[in-house]
C-alpha cells in the first residue's frame, strides 16, 4: 500500500509538470513572475470579497502559492532554458522513484501472494483428508485436481492483480482526480457524468463473465478427467486400440474448453475499447467546454458558471492531461477485469471445498474403546450412497435391515456378486461411511461415539489394490504404525514372508517400491501391504478381496501368513466366493446378496441350503477344472 501510494503521488505530480513546462515553453513566462502575479490577484480578489472591505482569510490556492514562494521559487533559475532542464531533471527523478516503487510493490504482493496461495492449497489438502471417503469419491480425482491447480493457479493470478492494479490504479486515478478538481472543479465534475454508465455497462459484463468462468473451470474438470481415465487406463487402450476413442472424447472437451475460453475472451476484448471509449467521451465533456473558455476567455457557458477565473492555455492543457491520467488507469483496470472474475469463480470453488463437512463426523464427547475383546454387532444397519444430486428416495440401498454379530477371534468371509453390498458392509465398521439408520458396536459401544483415530487404531486393512506409495519399502510398512522401530518392520516382513524377497533387493528396505510399487511383482506388493497391517498389531483385520489380484502361489502364501496372523484376532474377508484354501482359515460365511443378509453358516451348511452360496462356490470350481 505505501509504494502504490508513492506510485500513485509521483504519477499525479509528473502529469502535473505539464503546466510549468506550458508556461515556460510555450508561453515565454517566468514562473517566479507568474507565482507572484498570481498571488497578487487572489489577494486583490480575496479583499474585495470580503465584507467591510476586510480579507476574511486566506483560500488553499493563496496558501499553495505562499509556500511555493516562500520555499522553492527563490531557488528556480530564471533562465528559460535552465528552467526546463531543472524541469526535466525533476521529471526523470520523479519517474525514478515511480519505477523503484513500482518494482518493490509489485515483488512484495507477489511474495505475499504465493505465501498465501500455499497457504490455501495446504488448507485445501488438510480439508480434503478430512473428508469422507464417500465424498472425496463422489467429488473425483479429477474435480479435486483442477481445484488444486487450475483453480488456485486463477486464484494467484487474480490475487496479483488485486495487490498490484487494482490498489495502484485506483490511487493513481485518485491523485490526477484530486488534483483535476484543484485545476476546475466544475469541468471536473462534468467528465464524471460518464462513471455511472460504465458502471451498468461493467456490471453486465461482470455477470456474464462470472457464469463463463465457472463454465470454463468445469470444462476443465472433465479435461482432467479424460485425462486421468486415459493415463490410468493405459494398458486398456494400448491392448484394445483405443486411443483413436479417447482423442475423440478429449478433442471434444478440448473444443468445449475453447468455445468457453473464447466466451470470456472476447469479454476481455470488449472489456479495454469500451472503457477507453467510454473514457474519451468523459474527456470530451470536459474539455469541450474548457476549450471554449479558453479560446473566448469566458467564464460562462449558457449563464452557467464554468470557472472561476478567466482559463489560460496552459491550465486546460494541464487539465487535459489529468483527465487522460485517470482514463489510463481505468483502462488498464479493464483489461483484468477478467482475470478478477475468473478469480473469484476459482475462489468461490476453493472455499466451497474447504467449507464442506464431512459425512462422517467426529463425536464431541468420545467415549473409551478398550482393545477389542467380546464382539461386533451390525445392528439393523441400512445405507445409501450419496449422490450429487439425485433425490435419496430415487437412489438404490446399497444394505437394508442387515444383522450380524461376530464374536471376537473369528475369521468370517463375506461373499456375494458385484453389488450385492458385502463390501459397503464391512466398510461401515472403519468408518469410511455411516449407516443411515441402525448402528455398528464394538464390544457394546458404538463406533459413532468414539474418536475416529481410537477406532481405526484397531482396525488393518489389505484391499484388492496394493496402494503403496512412492517411497521405500520401509517407510511404506512403516506407514501401518508410524513409530515403530527398524527390527519392528523387520519383524512385521518376515511375519508377512516378505524379508526373503527384500533381503535379495540391491537396496533392501531401502528400495523404492515406485509409482503404486510398479517397480515391485503383485505378490510382493500385497505382501507388503500385508506386513503394513501385520506391524500395525490390529484386533480387527479386514481383508477387501486381498488375493484376487495374485497368482496361486502367492495366494498361497498369503494364506499361511494369515493362517498365524488371525489368531486372537476378528477378521472379515470380503471376497466373491469362497476358494478351498480359504476354508481352513474361516469360522462362518455370510451371504450378502442385492444389500440383504441371505444367510450365515459354515461351509457345509450353506452348500446344503443357500442357492446363492452353491452357485457361486460351484461356478469358482468350474472355473479351476477349466
Amino acid at each position: 500500500m505505501f509504494f502504490a501510494c508513492v506510485v500513485a503521488a509521483t504519477w499525479s505530480f509528473s502529469l502535473l509538470l505539464t503546466f510549468p513546462v506550458m508556461k515556460v515553453l510555450l508561453q515565454g513566462q517566468d514562473l517566479q513572475q507568474y507565482v507572484r502575479e498570481e498571488i497578487d490577484t487572489l489577494e486583490t480578489e480575496i479583499a474585495t470579497n470580503a465584507s467591510g472591505g476586510q480579507i476574511s482569510g486566506e483560500t488553499i490556492s493563496l496558501k499553495i502559492l505562499r509556500l511555493l514562494d516562500e520555499n522553492v521559487m527563490r531557488h528556480v533559475p530564471s533562465d528559460q532554458f535552465d528552467m526546463l532542464a531543472l524541469i526535466f531533471l525533476i521529471l526523470l527523478i520523479v519517474t525514478v522513484i515511480k519505477g523503484g516503487s513500482r518494482v518493490l510493490q509489485e515483488t512484495l504482493v507477489v511474495s505475499v501472494v504465493e505465501k498465501t496461495i500455499i497457504a490455501m492449497r495446504e488448507k485445501c489438502f488438510k480439508m480434503v483428508l478430512a473428508l469422507d471417503y464417500q465424498s472425496l469419491a463422489m467429488e473425483g480425482t479429477p474435480a479435486l485436481m483442477s481445484r488444486f491447480t487450475y483453480d488456485l493457479g486463477l486464484v494467484r493470478d487474480g490475487l496479483i492483480v488485486v495487490g498490484v492494479k487494482l490498489i495502484r490504479e485506483p490511487l493513481k486515478g485518485m491523485a490526477c482526480l484530486v488534483c483535476a478538481f484543484y485545476v476546475n472543479w466544475r469541468l471536473t465534475l462534468l467528465s464524471l457524468l460518464f462513471v455511472p454508465l460504465a458502471g451498468v455497462v461493467f456490471y453486465n459484463i461482470g455477470r456474464k463473465l462470472k457464469k463463463a468462468s465457472h463454465h470454463l473451470m468445469e470444462s476443465m474438470s472433465r479435461l482432467y478427467k479424460v485425462l486421468e481415465e486415459s493415463f490410468h487406463a493405459i494398458k486398456i487402450l494400448i491392448a484394445y486400440g483405443g486411443a483413436s476413442k479417447q482423442n475423440e472424447k478429449f478433442e471434444k472437451e478440448n473444443k468445449e474448453y475453447y468455445s468457453k475460453a473464447m466466451t470470456i475472451a472476447r469479454f476481455d476484448a470488449l472489456s479495454s475499447p469500451t472503457m477507453e471509449l467510454l473514457g474519451v467521451f468523459a474527456i470530451l465533456l470536459g474539455m469541450l467546454p474548457g476549450t471554449y473558455l479558453v479560446l473566448r476567455e469566458a467564464r460562462y457557458i449558457w449563464g452557467i458558471e464554468l470557472s472561476g477565473h478567466v482559463m489560460e492555455f496552459a491550465e486546460l492543457a494541464v487539465l487535459y492531461t489529468l483527465l487522460a491520467g485517470i482514463v489510463d488507469p481505468a483502462r488498464k483496470l479493464s483489461t483484468v477485469f477478467g482475470t478478477f472474475r475468473k478469480a473469484k469463480v476459482a475462489a468461490g470453488r476453493l472455499l466451497e471445498l474447504m467449507d464442506r463437512e464431512t459425512l462422517v463426523r467426529e463425536t464431541s464427547d468420545p467415549r473409551e474403546l478398550p482393545r477389542h475383546s467380546r464382539c461386533i454387532e451390525f445392528e439393523e444397519v441400512s445405507f445409501r450412497y450419496a449422490k450429487k444430486s439425485d433425490d435419496a428416495a430415487a437412489r438404490k440401498a446399497a444394505l437394508q435391515h442387515v444383522s450380524l454379530t461376530v464374536d471376537v477371534g473369528e475369521v468370517v468371509a463375506v461373499v456375494g456378486e458385484n453389488g450385492s453390498g458385502k463390501s459397503t458392509l464391512v466398510n461401515l465398521l472403519p468408518r469410511f461411511f455411516d449407516p443411515e439408520f441402525g448402528s455398528v458396536k464394538i464390544d457394546g459401544i458404538d463406533i459413532r461415539d468414539v474418536a475416529l483415530a481410537d477406532l481405526r487404531q484397531q482396525i488393518g486393512v489389505v484391499t484388492q489394490e496394493t496402494l503403496l506409495f512412492d517411497e521405500s519399502i520401509e517407510e511404506n510398512i512403516r506407514y501401518g504404525k508410524p513409530n515403530a522401530s527398524r527390527e519392528e518392520v523387520i519383524r512385521a516382513a518376515k511375519q508377512a514372508e516378505a524379508l526373503s524377497f527384500i533381503e535379495s533387493l540391491p537396496d533392501g528396505f531401502e528400495t523404492c517400491v515406485g509409482d503404486k510399487g510398479r517397480n515391485l511383482s503383485g505378490g510382493q506388493c500385497q505382501r507388503i501391504s500385508l506386513a503394513r497391517a501385520i506391524i500395525r498389531d490390529p484386533a480387527i483385520l479386514i481383508l477387501d478381496e486381498a488375493t484376487s489380484a495374485v497368482d496361486s502361489q502367492s495366494e498361497l502364501q498369503l494364506h499361511n501368513v494369515l493362517q498365524a496372523f488371525v489368531k486372537g484376532r476378528t477378521t472379515f474377508i470380503i471376497t466373491h466366493t469362497v476358494r478351498p484354501s480359504l476354508l481352513d482359515l474361516i469360522s462362518r460365511i455370510v451371504v450378502m446378496d442385492q444389500g440383504r443378509l441371505i444367510s450365515v453358516g459354515t461351509h457345509e451348511t450353506l452348500l446344503d441350503g443357500c442357492e446363492i452360496y452353491q452357485r457361486l462356490f460351484h461356478s469358482q470350481t468350474r472355473r479351476k477344472s477349466a
